[in-house]
Formats: structure tokens, C-alpha cells, sequence
């Protein structure tokens, strides 16, 4: 049969016409029913004019090179129940698994530069945990020995990484700070009997360095010089508020101060667990909570399931910026574990308690502020160390404590 041309007219009108009514039913679907997205789009977020563009290494240069430089992850869930831009800083992603890379770095690199750490030596400190972690890994990389003290009240998990790491690492009962076994001042006095013998036996250096991580200086400067730019670069300079906790005091001030120096406006806020000293110091301007009783006590800090943070005196890592902290947060230990099993569940995130205290403050800061204001927070650290007390359910009854995911955002 053949094809007249009015007919070929015909038919090439016939698909115009539906080519444009199909446009037209596309564009009616996306304008009646838009999608629930909030402001942030991964692809054309807004950065300021003169903010350099973060662009990490593409070769890293052994263990050192490899710490920082950590991606910035969008936190839907959280974003979208609140109408903010809701961002955590992946720092579980360093290769010693927590922010306390940087420190250690930064701590063990001076040390060595300077002399204070001599080739093959000892490096002494106490923690709780996630520095230990840290060093040991960085001893190991640099020839040097680790000697670790920190508190029995702390998850195995990070006690026996330590030792898998080459630590030599002893668990103390836990103390006040006033007290001469505290893990902390346990460390210092053994390090400063190794300088009196090596004195007494008239050798040029001592082998070894007690890293001071609440004191050095080195702490705070490995996030102005690091965590704080990446923050800023990564962010486009858009930032509203910086939310996080605080254990030495070096992450929230250093990346705080570096921040506001960027932009003054921007809100610096402290997340605080029960029983710290750091919410009392920001709001009233003394260090004191009604947990503490001078002279008397036997512990400062109450019982609590977060780790690492909060602190039960000052520390020069916190007061030598101070200043740039706006606002204190309490969070208690039932929102932390509400929002650490969030996310897991709902944003496919293994982290620590630390981590869930950090976003649920996250959260109270975009309710206070309102819909359109982008919060940085801090993931400090991954779940892997916390089994045995955070994601464990009959740890987590025997203390009071149960998984409600859904309270996670109210």
C-alpha cells in the first residue's frame, strides 16, 4: 500500500504532538508532586566566591599521609526531619578509626622534629581509649615504642586493639583527677621518673615522651591547621553552626577558632554529657556540676555510657580558645544511644557513642536556628569499639538504658 505525502504530513504531526503532550505530562507530574529534597544538592552547593575548593591528595605518603583529609557525609534522615543541611565530619574513616589521628600525628611528628622524641623511643600517655589507638599505630609506623594507661570502665575492644597494635597497655581503676592513680597522672609520673633516671644517669636524651594530650598544644593545632580548614573548604564557606562534644577540648576549639576567624557569625556549640565540667564552664563561667563535692569525692565524672568525652576539669586545649564557644548543649545518655542505633538503621552508619551525642545535638541546634541553616557535626569515631556496652542490648538494660530509634528525631 502506498504512502501519500499528506499521509507522511499526518504522521509527523501525530509525533510532534505526542512528543510535546509528553513533555507537558512530565513537567505537570514533577511541578504536582516535587520531590522532598532539602537545599543541599551534592552536586551544586553554594560556596562563597573566595573559598579555596578541598581537593584531598590523590597519594598519600605512608600511615601520616593517609590521616585527615576525611569526606563530608549528608545526613538525610536528619536533614529532612529537620529542614536544615545536617553534615557529619567522617573522622571513623582516619585509618586509626577516630579523630585522635590528627593529634597523634601532629604530636609524634613535632616530637621528633624537635628532639623530644628520640629515634626508637618510648611514647607514654593515658587515655581512654581513642588516642591510645592512635599512637600505637603511629609508634608503629615511626619505629617508636607505646606504653598506655587508661581506665578498666572502658570497652575492651579498645584495650585489645592497642595491644594488637604493639602497646604496652595496663587498665587502672578509675579515679578523680585529684587522685594520684588517675590513668592520666599515672602516665605522667612514669614518664617523668624515666627523665629523673636518665638525668641521674647523665644521658643526653631520654627515651621517652609523654605526649601530654590534654595540655600540648600540638592538640589544638592539628584541627585549626587541619579538621577546621577541610570543614570550611569542604563546606564552600557555607556553614551556620559547628556542633560537637569535647574530651581534651582540641577539636571543638581548634576547629571552632579557625571557623570563627573565617566568619565570626558562624555559632561554635558545645555538646556536653552528663557530668562534664565544659556545660557549666560555657554557660556560667566556672567549672562545677552537682555531681562534684570537693575534697570528698571519689569520682568527678558520674557514670555515663559515652566515651572519650567530657571531662572532669580544664584542660589548656580547651581554655587557650575558649572564647570561640557560643553555647552549651546537655545531652543525656538515652538521646545518645536513641540516635547512635538510628543511625545505624536508618543511615547505614556504625558509630560510636560520641558520635550519636554529636548528632542528636546537631538536631537541637537546627530546631533552634530553623528550616535553611546548614550544622557541621563531628563522627568521631566507628562502632567497631563500642560492642560491647553501646550495641549491647543487655548492657544497655542493666543500666537503664533501651534502643528507641524513633525518639531519635522528636
Amino acid at each position: 500500500m502506498s504512502t501519500t505525502p499528506n499521509d507522511t504530513v499526518m504522521d509527523l504531526t501525530l509525533s510532534f504532538v505526542g512528543f510535546v503532550l509528553g513533555i507537558a505530562i512530565t513537567l505537570s507530574i514533577v511541578l504536582l508532586f516535587p520531590l522532598n529534597h532539602t537545599k543541599y544538592k551534592t552536586s551544586s552547593f553554594t560556596r562563597k566566591q573566595n573559598v579555596k575548593k578541598w581537593q584531598p591528595p590523590q597519594i598519600s605518603k605512608g600511615l601520616e599521609g593517609c590521616i585527615g583529609n576525611t569526606p563530608m557525609i549528608y545526613l538525610r534522615t536528619l536533614s529532612e526531619a529537620s529542614g536544615c543541611t545536617i553534615l557529619g565530619k567522617a573522622e571513623f574513616l582516619n585509618p586509626g578509626g577516630s579523630s585522635k589521628d590528627r593529634i597523634a600525628r601532629e604530636i609524634i611528628l613535632s616530637a621528633q622534629k624537635s628532639g623530644a622524641l628520640p629515634k626508637g623511643g618510648t611514647i607514654i600517655e593515658g587515655t581512654s581509649g581513642s588516642t591510645g589507638i592512635s599512637l600505637s599505630l603511629m609508634a608503629a609506623a615511626t619505629g617508636c615504642k607505646c606504653e598506655i594507661t587508661m581506665p578498666s570502665d572502658q570497652a575492651v575492644e579498645k584495650s585489645n586493639l592497642m595491644t594488637l597494635f604493639g602497646a604496652t597497655v595496663e587498665r587502672v581503676q578509675p579515679a578523680a583527677i585529684s587522685n594520684d592513680k588517675h590513668y592520666s597522672r599515672l602516665a605522667e609520673s612514669r614518664a617523668k621518673l624515666s627523665q629523673e633516671n636518665a638525668m641521674r644517669n647523665n644521658e643526653y636524651h631520654c627515651s621517652t615522651f609523654y605526649t601530654d594530650q590534654f595540655e600540648n598544644l600540638d592538640n589544638v593545632k592539628a584541627h585549626r591547621t587541619t579538621t577546621g580548614v577541610e570543614i570550611w573548604e569542604q563546606t564552600g564557606g557555607e556553614i551556620d553552626a559547628f556542633v560537637m562534644s569535647a574530651g581534651t577540648g582540641g577539636t571543638l576549639t581548634g576547629v571552632g577558632s579557625y571557623l570563627k576567624e573565617q566568619n565570626d557569625q558562624i555559632q561554635i556549640i558545645l555538646a556536653d554529657p552528663t557530668g562534664s565540667v565544659l556545660y557549666h564552664r560555657v554557660k556560667d563561667g566556672v567549672a562545677y556540676t552537682p555531681q562534684q563535692s570537693e575534697k570528698t569525692l571519689k569520682r568527678v565524672r558520674v557514670d555515663t555510657i559515652t566515651e572519650g568525652i567530657g571531662i572532669d576539669r580544664l584542660t589548656r586545649n580547651f581554655t587557650e580558645y575558649e572564647e570561640c564557644v557560643d553555647d552549651a548543649l546537655r545531652i543525656t545518655d538515652q538521646e545518645a544511644v536513641n540516635m547512635s542505633w538510628h543511625l545505624l538503621r536508618k543511615e547505614g552508619l556504625f558509630l560510636g557513642s560520641s558520635s550519636g551525642l554529636n548528632c542528636t545535638a546537631a538536631m537541637k541546634v537546627a530546631k533552634q536556628l530553623g528550616p535553611g541553616h546548614t550544622i557541621v557535626t563531628v563522627l568521631c569515631d566507628s562502632g567497631n569499639r563500642h560492642l560491647t556496652k553501646l550495641y549491647n542490648e543487655e548492657f544497655l538494660q542493666k543500666n537503664e538504658l533501651y534502643v528507641n530509634i524513633d525518639a531519635a528525631l522528636v
